[in-house]
């Protein structure tokens, strides 16, 4: 298991031969397009005793191996076939996948590393709870260390490179649909503000994908901390530009894609608390054309979905625009979207923020009290107002990711030109022994189906 062969691209009807005379005929079996990663059903002709034991190969352009293995020439008749880089009866590093893999190349705009399971289970010390560095509705995430060269294989800590590890824990189609939406999705992108995916794991039953490592955890970790030490104003207002960014760069693609799940869980932090987005799972492309809006089923977290998509399941860019939003009153109160109560029922950040986010006079019931006085007030001032445009009740009266871009970037020049010491906080903010309470209540079941 695990041997890999690096393909080029060709006719994904056509048969395939095997180094040793083995043949696979090989038909795609899903139709390919959005919301589907095909896959590839095989049939063994003439094996090899010695080839029993090996894993069917897919085609794929993508995948790293652990095992060289010699192989033949192909002959004129199966050019359509595999085609293996250079010669291929001189190549000794060829790469391949596990059982059942997608035709992933499809899709993806750079090299993705195929991993087995034995490596991954022992990079992880057998998925130790030791190693366990978060949870969530996709699965458990572990941290791994792999070989700095191949990435192919387990490695001490020492000695390798820190990956992070997400392994599927749902079972069904719905677990298995996102695992192939995040592949689908992460695979094209490449941007300094979203999380690389390294690699994947398709082996039996067995669904999991490969990150790179954001040693400071995520956004809602660090603003949860109970003395968050490290996130002062300019580190905030930096994560909100990086966080920004990468959504801008989803929404000005030629087909946009729209997250559809931006919450503070799933923005992340490297050791210099640089910011990137994560988790695709969910992700599904924009409008085109005259469309206005596309219709999906109602998915993501309560305290983060647009009152529209609620609504009517119309999911539009500026639905992205509201979960920022929502992350942006995270980032100035330092509190959750939703707090919950013991009766069940759950207090919603933005209904309650509403009201002092437009009062310059209250505007110090909302900002984290953590800060102290470490804040200048007219950058405060106008970072709450366009949190709360981006809140607005109507998708139109939100501002693009573009103009967000741009107007977090000039709050923050304008601060810094003006000098820190003149523009610090001039009004006395109340220190609270707790977060400020907040018990604008909805309903303990809405119209989101919530992870």
């Amino acid at each position: 298991m695990g041997n890999c062969l690096r393909k080029h691209r060709r006719d994904p009807n056509s048969p395939v031969q095997i180094p040793g005379g083995s043949h696979l005929s090989k038909k795609i079996n899903r139709t390919v397009g959005e919301g589907a990663i095909p896959t590839v059903s095989s049939t063994s002709v003439g094996e090899r005793k010695r080839e029993r034991d090996r894993s069917p190969i897919q085609e794929i352009t993508h995948v790293t191996s652990n095992t060289d293995i010699g192989a033949e020439k192909p002959s004129k008749k199966k050019k359509r076939g595999l085609r293996i880089a250079g010669k291929a009866a001189k190549s000794s590093n060829v790469e391949g996948v596990n059982k059942n893999d997608g035709v992933f190349h499809r899709y993806c705009k750079y090299k993705l590393h195929c991993f087995c399971y034995t490596d991954l289970k022992e990079a992880t010390r057998k998925f130790s709870r030791r190693n366990l560095i978060g949870q969530g509705g996709f699965g458990d995430v572990y941290i791994g260390y792999v070989t700095y060269c191949s990435m192919a294989s387990a490695a001490k800590p020492n000695e390798g490179l820190a990956v992070a590890i997400k392994r599927l824990r749902k079972t069904g189609p719905q677990g298995h649909e996102q695992w192939e939406n995040e592949i689908r999705f992460m695979s094209k992108l490449n941007h300094p503000n979203i999380v690389k995916l390294i690699g994947y794991c398709h082996d039996g039953e067995h669904r999991i994908l490969v990150y790179e490592y954001m040693s400071k955890g995520s956004l809602e970790t660090q603003l949860l901390a109970e003395k968050a030490p490290d996130l002062d104003w300019r580190t905030r207002t930096n994560v909100a530009i990086d966080i920004a960014k990468a959504l801008d760069s989803l929404h000005s693609l030629g087909t946009p894609v729209i997250h559809r799940d931006l919450k503070a869980s799933n923005v992340l932090l490297d050791k210099d608390f640089k910011a990137k987005l994560s988790d695709f799972g969910l992700a599904r492309y924009g409008p085109q054309g005259d469309q206005e809006c596309i219709m999906t089923r109602i998915l993501g977290t309560k305290g983060y979905i647009a009152p529209e998509y609620i609504e009517t399941g119309h999911v539009t860019l500026k639905t992205d625009v509201y979960s920022f939003g929502v992350v942006l009153l995270e980032i100035l109160s330092g509190s959750c979207a939703v707090k919950r109560y013991s009766d069940g029922m759950a207090g919603d950040l933005a209904q309650w923020a509403g009201p002092y986010l437009c009062n310059k006079q209250q505007l110090h019931r909302v900002i984290d009290q953590r800060l102290g006085r470490n804040f200048p007030t007219k950058e405060a001032q106008q970072f709450a107002e366009l949190t709360l445009r981006c809140l607005a009740a109507h998708p139109k009266s939100r501002p693009t990711m573009t103009e967000v871009v741009a107007e977090l970037k000039n709050v923050q020049e304008n601060s810094s030109s003006s000098g820190s010491s003149s523009n610090m906080n001039s009004y006395r903010v109340p220190i609270y022994t707790s977060c400020p309470p907040y018990k604008i209540l909805i309903p303990r079941q809405t119209a989101c189906q919530a992870h």
